[in-house]
């Protein structure tokens, strides 16, 4: 099964609106690398500071290639770091369920 990559982002609230803004100029960057599966940023609501980044890959050396090559480059582009701190956090999917077909 799949492998999901996240990556929790501690944004102070001056830079939200920077983070959000470079995950939207980088849209279709991920999208078309081998073994990409599925991509989220989710904004925090209340309780915490840190965003969190959803990848989601076929396999462990498909996201190592992506990380290798584009992600690398991507993060290059330079600027004031958004957030303050992150931690990546990686989990096999075991199980899932999608809605059922009504």
């Amino acid at each position: 099964m799949s492998i999901v990559k996240i990556n929790a982002l501690t944004v102070p609230a001056e830079m939200r609106e920077t983070l959000e803004q470079r995950f939207a100029s980088r849209a279709g960057m991920v999208e078309s690398s081998d073994g990409f599966e599925w991509f989220e940023l989710l904004r925090p609501i209340e309780g915490t500071d840190q965003y969190l980044v959803y990848t989601r890959w076929r396999s462990e050396e498909d996201f190592e290639t992506w990380m290798r090559s584009s992600m690398e480059n991507a993060h290059r582009a330079g600027g004031r770091p958004a957030a303050a701190d992150s931690q990546a956090w990686t989990f096999e999917v075991i199980q899932q369920a999608a809605p059922k077909a009504g």
